[in-house]
């Protein structure tokens, strides 16, 4: 990241800051494919404490955000037993690109182009404070997990895959 790099506004914490929450900043140097492993490690966060935000559709290609720890995968098959369809999978980057309106590695559950509904995995609403993608590559903003189902809409389910260990 260049020594002069400042975080601009982004539609995410635009987003936010109209609906009054609060949130912090934090940049750290963009790696590609680096993800939220990298982040955490760049920014001294527990990667569990990391959200990354992913762009999913189920078997007739509805699209959803899904909301996850940065160091767990989504359990496709839980989820979709947990929302009622038959099967979900990932977006391909262009298809999420579009959905989303924010560059893959950028990706925020904020202000996305498209409405889709918002799932964020049950556990991710214990910490005190969480740090999710604000709309730009090398920018995290810190939040209280509760804007997610308070000021998102995010629905809680239980559908991570533990990495940490593998």
């Amino acid at each position: 990241m260049r020594p002069d790099h400042r975080p601009t506004e982004t539609p995410a914490t635009a987003w936010l800051t109209k609906q009054g929450v609060r949130f912090s900043l934090h940049p750290y140097p963009y790696v590609d494919h680096g993800g939220a492993a990298w982040a955490a490690q760049s920014l001294g966060l527990d990667p569990h404490a990391v959200v990354k935000t992913l762009i999913m559709q189920d078997e007739r290609a509805r699209p959803m955000v899904v909301l996850m720890h940065g160091d767990c995968e989504v359990s496709t098959k839980s989820l979709a037993r947990a929302i009622g369809v038959k099967s979900v999978q990932p977006c391909a980057p262009d298809v999420a690109q579009r959905h989303s309106g924010y560059l893959v590695g950028g990706t925020s559950p904020f202000a996305s182009r498209k409405i889709m509904p918002v799932y964020v995995e049950a556990s991710v609403l214990e910490f005190d404070r969480v740090y999710i993608n604000a709309g730009r590559r090398g920018v995290l903003l810190g939040i209280a997990p509760a804007v997610l189902t308070d000021a998102l809409g995010a629905v809680a389910v239980a559908c991570a895959m533990d990495q940490r260990s593998a």
